[in-house]
């Protein structure tokens, strides 16, 4: 699936099962929401928390998968082109950190 049907395909979902968007404010509401959710579960996974009983049987791809479904919506209703912003910055950052990293100690 590309980016571009992924957008198309939301659309297309929202209109039909889910009748129309929430509001712009409310889905930014519900991607923060999300990103806090995907938090949590990286937090417990990768960090020093241990898991709570509540966090179990949650995965860390379905929790990709609705901050990338949230952040669709929000592009979808702001008339914003994924496939195009993300080339876009490919380009920026390919320009501005052409050495960048490759000079950076930290990461040698």
């Amino acid at each position: 699936m590309t980016i571009q049907q992924a957008q198309q395909d939301v659309d297309s979902w929202i209109k039909t099962v889910g009748v129309k968007y929430f509001s712009e404010l409310t889905n930014l509401g519900i991607l923060m929401e999300e990103v806090g959710e995907l938090s949590r579960l990286m937090v417990r996974k990768y960090g020093e928390q241990s898991f709570k009983e509540s966090d179990k049987g949650k995965e860390i791809s379905d929790e990709m998968a609705d901050v990338l479904w949230v952040l669709i919506c929000l592009a979808n209703q702001t008339g914003v082109n994924l496939t195009e912003a993300l080339q876009k910055n490919f380009e920026k950052k390919n320009i501005r950190d052409k050495d960048r990293h490759h000079n950076n100690e930290k990461l040698q």
